[in-house]
């Protein structure tokens, strides 16, 4: 598939490597927010957006998570990233001369245990691939950048240190969001991904989770979150395993109905190989 994906940050970001993996025959087009990638995937003017929703060191990412119900898009694809966190400085610089390492404040705490040892100040920054940038412009050997290899090749920096991240298992998952929904693939491992609004009756939650435990359904995401800043009105975003045409999750999702005042599917797509 030819065209543009959006993703949030600049050129070299985690989420420009995301689609370099996910989408390699798409030219990757920055965007300051994820409400631009939206709104660009929306408008037709980019034919996909990557949007991270969460990380193994650092949880969900709540921006994105409260705009997809509302975002009008299907998601198509996921993608797991591993995050390598490098220390990037100018061409010559060497690890005992950096004094500060700018990164953003999610990628900061994921790397706190290097940058302590080293007795290196972090610094927060908007985006890490801007560091990279912004370290390369400003010929500083004391300063350096939280990044991507791919940043590191983008603007000309060295990796003074690789994969300084604390937790071996770092990872960033992201999804592929389109226009319009494809239904028709298969493989083996399907995700659906949807949100609803219980009735309310008493123990409707519970009531509408049964149909997928009895009917042998794994829900591997479940979330709440506040709808128009009230305290009693809550929408659920979750994840299950399955399509909604395998019996099994057609009667799942049938009971959930009935036990719900909303059930809206925002995708339904192969699992990422990556995922375990």
């Amino acid at each position: 598939m030819s065209g543009r994906i959006a993703f949030q940050g600049e050129l070299g970001a985690y989420s420009h490597q995301a689609c370099q993996q996910a989408r390699p025959d798409m030219e990757a087009f920055p965007c300051t927010t994820f409400e631009d990638v939206v709104e660009l995937t929306r408008s037709g003017e980019v034919e996909l957006g990557m949007l991270a929703v969460e990380n193994s060191t650092y949880g969900r990412v709540a921006d994105v998570h409260s705009l997809l119900p509302r975002a009008g898009l299907h998601i198509v694809d996921e993608a797991f990233v591993r995050v390598h966190v490098n220390l990037l400085g100018l061409p010559g610089a060497k690890l005992a001369d950096v004094k500060e390492a700018h990164g953003h404040v999610v990628i900061l705490p994921q790397c706190a245990g290097f940058l302590k040892a080293h007795g290196i100040k972090g610094k927060v920054s908007s985006d890490n691939a801007r560091a990279a940038r912004e370290v390369a412009e400003g010929r500083d050997v004391t300063k350096a950048a939280l990044a991507s290899e791919l940043a590191a090749s983008i603007y000309g920096l060295d990796v003074l240190a690789p994969h300084i991240e604390d937790h071996a298992n770092n990872t960033t998952r992201f999804l592929v969001m389109s226009r319009t929904p494809d239904d028709t693939r298969r493989a083996k491992e399907m995700i659906t991904t949807f949100t609803f609004r219980v009735r309310n009756i008493p123990a409707a939650l519970y009531k509408a989770m049964g149909g997928f435990a009895t009917n042998g359904i794994n829900m591997t995401k479940l979330e709440s979150y506040m709808v128009g800043g009230s305290f009693t009105a809550t929408e659920f975003y979750a994840d299950i395993e399955g399509h909604p045409e395998d019996a099994p999750v057609k009667r799942a999702l049938e009971e959930l109905r009935y036990f719900s005042t909303q059930v809206d599917i925002l995708g339904v797509y192969p699992a990422d190989r990556r995922r375990d």
